[in-house]
């Protein structure tokens, strides 16, 4: 691993999916000299439908940077630095030890190192949260930190938003470091906090547990429940008062351990996503009916 230039060229960037690319055009229209983008290979959709580029593939195309899916590539194109956003791959001891690399983590570490950070923020019911500049080093997210920016997180956002609101915030912060240099890192303070991916399991809705963390599951997205022994996705829901036995419903207001959640958008198995209110409709709940079962 090598130190960074005082003052950056040529760029190298790596990042895949949506969130990065507003950091590779922000570079761009910044004037740097992004020498290659590199991404994931092209990936099918479906069965039958042709291999589709990652979003950063896609805007490099429309930028006219060149790209590739090999990372050793980076080592060829006399690049000062490697910018990483939401790469999804580890980097090799063999090219941080030739080229410098600067990755925007969305955390304030350490706490939340690896790969779902934001997700893990809004599970855990974090107030705060932000985004770090930090070098790209051996470890999983151990490296010294350059910039961070703190950002609260609003009682109602959900893991896209807040994602959003990181995106906001960090790309004007990176422009900035590469035009006036990154300066000085401080080494991360305070103990390690992991944020492994979130599994299918983790957002299995238990109604017996208390409303708020409900909640948070159905935010961080994907939750999901039974009804009539099929699976209901939960897209959308908000805190209501009241209480009722856990899984029962009245209306669209669903009883938990603590509290009620009220449903506002479902999705039964093999239908598409709907209002709460139309899927009762279709459902028909009796008295002895629980979510969940």
């Amino acid at each position: 691993m090598i130190d960074p230039p005082a003052e950056v060229g040529r760029l190298v960037f790596l990042g895949t999916p949506t969130e990065a690319v507003p950091f590779l055009e922000a570079l761009a229209e910044a004037g740097f000299d992004v020498a290659l983008a590199v991404t994931r290979p092209d990936k099918r959709r479906g069965r039958r439908a042709a291999p589709s580029p990652s979003p950063v593939k896609a805007a490099a195309l429309s930028l006219g940077i060149p790209f590739s899916s090999d990372v050793n590539d980076v080592l060829a194109v006399g690049a000062d630095l490697g910018v990483v956003v939401a790469f999804g791959q580890i980097i090799k001891p063999h090219v941080l030890d030739r080229l410098a690399m600067v990755n925007v983590h969305f955390s304030l570490l350490p706490r939340w190192r690896g790969a779902a950070p934001v997700e893990r923020a809004v599970l855990a019911g974090d107030g705060t949260t932000g985004v770090c500049l930090m070098e790209v080093a051996g470890g999983l997210d151990t490296g010294r930190v350059y910039r961070r920016v703190e950002v609260p997180i609003a009682p109602d956002a959900t893991a896209a938003s807040l994602r959003t609101d990181l995106v906001d915030v960090a790309v004007p912060m990176l422009v900035e470091a590469m035009r006036d240099g990154l300066g000085s890192a401080e080494p991360q303070q305070g103990e390690p906090v992991y944020a492994a991916k979130i599994t299918r399991d983790e957002l299995r809705l238990d109604w017996e547990e208390p409303a708020e963390f409900l909640d948070r599951q159905v935010r961080v997205g994907g939750a999901w429940t039974t009804w009539r022994g099929k699976t209901l996705k939960i897209w959308s829901a908000q805190l209501a008062e009241g209480s009722q036995p856990s899984g029962a419903l009245d209306g669209a207001l669903v009883g938990t351990g603590d509290g009620q959640l009220r449903l506002l958008e479902v999705q039964a198995e093999g239908k598409s996503r709907q209002a709460a209110e139309d899927w009762l409709r279709g459902a028909r709940p009796t008295p002895g009916d629980r979510l969940g079962s």
